[in-house]
């Protein structure tokens, strides 16, 4: 009797090995494929399909993170509350959509990515619904934290799937998806800003809250599990360069693993590093007496922290697709090193040359491009460590770095009020990046190598 594999390659006219020849690569990467059935294969496009669905979602709630400082001023006004006060809520949003991401990954990894991405669109929806009905600061932080929640499982399940659908190009697919989450905001920021104008902060909360989370709910719809359907995606084996794991590991063990530990300091170092200088940018420009000189620019002419800001969404995106795409190419750690390298001289730089309006906006671009990178460059390189099939979860594990690395910041404003100067600020940011670039190459290479190497 014809076994299943023969009688589909006899369906498409095809010999009859041709199914486990396509099959064959794949399994050798990545052993945990042998589990899942041998159903006819999707169309080659599908996982661009998967891919663009994740990159909406991310591009959809990206006004939870950046358009939020649009609504701090509306809230002052209406309620009288601190600017302090309201940026708590903030802070709240960051720390939980941060720290759920590995929660997030967990059950992506478990259940797949359409009941996560359900459920979170509903959470964000929710929390700027609630928003919009806010009248004390304990209800404005509990909705903070619901949508915090809500994005931090967008986020780890989008970087999850791109790292699974995309096993010879994570670099690349990580790249548009984190990309995504920053150039989204730029879509919606005027429009937000007609209704709070028009209509007040509560009709922008609600209608954009309802909008958001149905959009992201509506995309959800059309998820896959990679764990279940990779198999039968045509997919090229991955390059040469770009070493994978044979084994995947869970969470558990990938915790047990120093190698983690040597990725999770270099992610703290190099993210620390570049939030001290990036989030304290308006009161450098202002120590610098430089934050309302004009800068021209191909003609374009406005204030050196304004045109540095203008900069900002756009180079931090485009550094993660840029530095994604070259990792794919030449190598995880080459890449790192390479920007690691270019952010420590992008600071001393700042530092020697930020008193001048246009050294100021230019330096800061360079900043920007080379700071973004961290958020593509470590999933990727996690995955490529530690396996396809508890990929979202162990780069969300590896992904509170950021959190742990956003204490930076209050600890170097401390410093420069004790030092009244930034130049330690400037030097520490500078030496955690030169730092983070040699444990890359000298540490977490020969690491990683070894790691491959003995997993049979």
């Amino acid at each position: 009797m014809p076994s299943l594999v023969e009688c589909c390659a006899a369906a498409r006219g095809g010999p009859a090995n041709t199914v486990d020849d396509d099959i064959t690569p794949r399994r050798a990467a990545a052993p945990w494929l042998d589990d899942l059935s041998d159903d006819a294969p999707p169309d080659p496009r599908f996982r661009w399909g998967q891919l663009a669905m994740a990159m909406v979602c991310m591009a959809t709630i990206a006004n939870l993170q950046y358009g939020w400082t649009l609504f701090v001023n509306p809230f002052a006004e209406r309620f009288g509350w601190s600017h302090a006060a309201i940026q708590v809520a903030f802070a709240i949003f960051v720390l939980t959509q941060t720290w759920f991401v590995p929660l997030a990954g967990y059950l992506v990894d478990r259940f797949g990515p359409r009941p996560v991405v359900l459920g979170a669109g509903l959470l964000c929806a929710i929390g700027w619904v609630m928003n919009a009905f806010v009248d004390s600061l304990a209800l404005l932080y509990a909705a903070s934290a619901i949508t915090g929640i809500g994005a931090g499982a967008v986020y780890g399940t989008c970087v999850g799937s791109a790292l699974k659908w995309f096993p010879e190009r994570r670099g690349l697919a990580v790249g548009l998806v984190v990309a995504s989450f920053g150039a989204g905001s730029a879509l919606t920021v005027v429009p937000i800003s007609m209704v709070i104008a028009s209509r007040g902060h509560e009709a922008a909360f609600l209608y954009f809250g309802l909008g958001q989370g149905l959009l992201v709910m509506l995309m959800a719809l059309g998820l896959e599990d990679p764990n279940k359907l990779l198999r039968q995606v045509e997919t090229p084996p991955p390059p040469l360069h770009l070493r994978q794991s044979q084994r995947d590991y869970t969470p558990g063990e990938t915790l047990r693993q120093p190698v983690f530990w040597v990725m999770y300091a270099i992610f703290v170092l190099t993210a620390a590093g570049g939030l001290m200088a990036t989030a304290q940018l308006a009161l450098i420009a202002r120590d610098f007496k430089i934050d309302d000189l004009p800068v021209n620019i191909a003609g374009l002419v406005l204030p050196a922290l304004t045109f540095a800001l203008a900069l900002d969404r756009v180079l931090n995106g485009l550094s993660r697709l840029f530095f994604g795409w070259v990792s794919d190419r030449i190598g995880r750690e080459q890449t790192m090193v390479l920007a690691f390298s270019l952010e420590a001289v992008a600071i001393l730089a700042l530092y020697e040359f930020g008193g001048h309006p246009l050294g100021f906006v230019l330096l800061t671009g360079a900043l920007f491009l080379a700071w973004g990178e961290i958020y593509s460059l470590f999933p990727s390189t996690c995955a490529d460590t530690f396996g396809s099939k508890y990929a979202a979860a162990n780069a969300g594990l590896l992904y509170t770095a950021k959190g742990v690395a956003s204490l930076a910041v209050p600890l170097s404003s401390t410093l420069v009020l004790m030092t009244r100067d930034w130049h330690a600020v400037f030097l520490i940011a500078c030496a955690m990046n030169g730092v983070g670039a040699l444990l890359a190459w000298f540490v977490l290479r020969p690491m990683r190598q070894r790691l491959l190497e003995a997993v049979p």
